[in-house]
């Protein structure tokens, strides 16, 4: 037996309860003949007495509006795909599980007492010497059959926040949470102890898209666990390294134990809670009336800066060592580096432009020329070309120095999360892409506090005015061939387009930003003098 210890990551960069189980008791016990004759009158007594308690309950109920009985038992109501009250599951008792599946993107479970892993069947047990209504169990006699007593409740779920898309829900692993009588448990012993929660949940599904990874998988990890302090064990499902690799500086944070693949970990692991599932507010945000302590998506943007500065210092600490490595090789260069920086010092600072570029589709082909009409406005500009195999230290400390950023619509644009609030995100928008560019990037953006400037190209901007004819509804009624679904949008404005900008159009924004840019600095100024 292991008991867990803490451990800091490496840094790199409506199931339905089965049956009523007071029912069963009372059927079982109907059905002893001799305990029948004996306990017949106070059985009938004990059904008169409580049928006359729930008149008494429900009565009233009768004479309040409709709105409020569907509150009495909703609890929570959706918004907008929100959660506006308080969730089914906000308190739980020990020895039981609750389900909300009231929200339309996830399911999440909530399991307290006794819990033991079983990798092997996909499932999470609770033993409990109670049954799910609170009732003392029944215990069959000796030799009596047991079998449809081993099972006191069975859900089922799948801890992936997008429940509403079946093709990817098909991919996502089942598990199988059951509460089971205490006596159940005693051959499935603890090989690993734990005294925090558990937070199980599944890296699988559209993971390998930065968007996807953020939106669906790490925002809300943070809503789910951060009230509980890093005291927690996150337990994976489609476990992969490199995902633990690419995220271990945020997991760090979240977490002070190491994560556990649930299916490549035959071991017993016991805990005294687990949440199963994640919650999830909407696209890339934090809704703060629905979290502990009214947490924000500013401070997540503040945890992902205590979790990439560690490794940021590392790398200017390297830089500078690497640039004294060759001043003591050419002496010479020692004064003029002196001279340019303290002309540096002594002229303004720039705002610093950050370009966002994309190969292949929805790239912008004259980007060459965007670099110059923004170096002429006074921007310093820098091209960014992230690669999936980027550090994301490395890409946070160049947003998070800039004051504004250009980009086309894409998974890409999950950046402007590394963005400083009151910066620039200027979102270029191809056809056919309206509602999303909005939907998953701009609303989220200005959430953040970011100054968000959308460009919607002209038809004669894209590449596939070249391709269809002029009055073709792909370019003049973009809305009615994204109507046609998801494969037509994906193949015709998503794969198969790129942007010439028309910079006459486009400096305006430009103008926009570096003014925005301009204010923001010297405010900036003002309050550190």
């Amino acid at each position: 037996m292991v008991h867990h210890h803490r451990h800091h990551y490496g840094k790199k960069g409506g199931g339905d309860i089965e049956k009523d189980e007071e029912a069963q008791s009372f059927l079982s016990l109907w059905e002893n003949s001799g305990y029948c004759r004996k306990k017949r009158t106070k059985l009938v007594s004990f059904l008169l007495l409580s049928l006359m308690c729930c008149s008494l309950i429900l009565v009233p109920l009768l004479f309040i509006p409709s709105f409020s009985w569907f509150h009495l038992y909703s609890f929570g109501v959706q918004n907008e795909g929100l959660y506006v009250n308080a969730s089914l599951c906000s308190s739980v008792s020990n020895g039981t599980i609750c389900c909300d599946r009231s929200h339309y993107r996830s399911d999440v479970c909530i399991m307290k007492g006794a819990i033991r892993t079983h990798s092997a069947s996909s499932a999470i047990f609770l033993y409990s010497s109670e049954d799910s209504n609170g009732f003392i169990s029944y215990v069959p006699h000796p030799g009596e059959d047991d079998g449809e007593y081993r099972e006191l409740q069975h859900e089922k779920i799948k801890p992936y926040t997008r429940k509403w898309e079946t093709s990817v829900m098909d991919t996502i692993d089942e598990l199988n949470l059951t509460l089971k009588r205490e006596n159940l448990g005693i051959g499935h012993r603890c090989d690993v102890i734990h005294d925090v929660p558990a937070v199980v949940f599944s890296t699988g599904g559209y993971t390998g898209n930065l968007y996807h990874e953020f939106n669906d998988g790490i925002l809300p990890l943070y809503i789910t666990s951060q009230h509980l302090n890093k005291k927690v064990v996150f337990v994976m499902l489609e476990y992969h390294d490199w995902w633990i690799m690419k995220y271990g500086d945020i997991l760090s944070l979240l977490s002070e134990y190491p994560a556990i693949d649930f299916t490549g970990d035959n071991r017993t692991h016991c805990f005294p809670e687990a949440i199963v599932g994640l919650r999830i507010h909407d696209e890339l945000t934090v809704d703060s009336s629905l979290m502990n302590g009214n947490g924000s998506i500013v401070d997540f943007r503040n945890l992902l800066d205590r979790a990439y500065w560690p490794r940021i210092r590392g790398l200017i600490q390297d830089e500078e060592r690497d640039e004294k490595e060759k001043l003591s090789q050419s002496p010479s260069s020692e004064s003029s580096l002196e001279t340019r920086e303290k002309v540096q010092g002594d002229q303004p600072r720039k705002p610093k432009l950050v370009i966002l570029s994309r190969n292949g589709s929805r790239a912008i082909t004259n980007e060459n020329l965007l670099v110059e009409a923004a170096e002429k406005i006074g921007f310093q500009v820098q091209v960014l070309r992230p690669e999936r195999t980027t550090e994301l230290a490395k890409i946070y400390r160049v947003l998070n120095s800039s004051d504004a950023m250009v980009g086309v619509h894409g998974a890409a644009m999950t950046h402007f999360l590394f963005m400083r609030p009151g910066s620039v995100f200027i979102q270029v928008i191809p056809l056919g892409t309206d509602w999303a560019a909005e939907t998953y990037y701009g609303g989220p953006a200005r959430k953040l506090g970011l100054k968000y400037i959308s460009y919607k190209i002209l038809p004669r901007e894209s590449s596939l005015y070249d391709i269809y004819e002029k009055n073709d509804p792909v370019l003049r009624n973009p809305s009615s061939v994204t109507e046609r679904g998801w494969q037509h949008t994906k193949k015709i404005y998503l794969g198969s387009q790129t942007v010439r900008l028309d910079l006459s159009r486009f400096q305006k924004h430009l103008v926009r930003a570096y003014d925005h840019s301009i204010k923001i600095n010297k405010r900036f100024r003002r309050q550190s003098q």
